[in-house]
């Protein structure tokens, strides 16, 4: 099974969408098998990672934005403004595929781990995500 999520963003940061991913896997109804995600853009990226405190998303945003800051002088891509270039590196160094085990028709996520879609643009609109559910 394919589908696709389109999922609202608000600018930069970390959208947690793991009830819309359990959504698409409860639909699948399939007991044992994979999820795989994949984000159609290449200055998004997608994350596991602790859904608890909200500290984490915070530090890991002030941490890559350090990593990566916009306006580096190095940058030759700008035309799209200047945290273009720096989204792109940002979601070369992460992810924009990501693979869930599927057990019990249920996301084996551990207990503090949610999937995010991490914004690395001040874009508002949607991001598009490939679902593809394997039994």
């Amino acid at each position: 099974m394919v589908t696709q999520l389109s999922v609202p963003v608000a600018g930069q940061g970390l959208r947690d969408i793991t009830a819309e991913v359990a959504d698409v896997v409860h639909a699948a109804d399939v007991a044992e098998g994979l999820c795989t995600l994949f984000i159609q853009h290449t200055s998004a990226s997608l994350l596991i990672q602790e859904n608890a405190d909200p500290a984490v998303q915070v530090d890991l945003e002030a941490w890559l934005g350090r990593l990566v800051p916009e306006g580096d002088p190095l940058y030759t891509h700008t035309a799209e403004g200047p945290d273009d270039m720096p989204a792109h590196i940002k979601s070369a160094l992460t992810a924009t595929q990501l693979s869930i085990p599927i057990t019990g028709r249920r996301l084996a996520l551990g207990t503090w781990q949610g999937i995010y879609l991490w914004e690395h643009r001040r874009f508002r609109g949607r991001r598009n995500i490939v679902v593809h559910i394997g039994a």
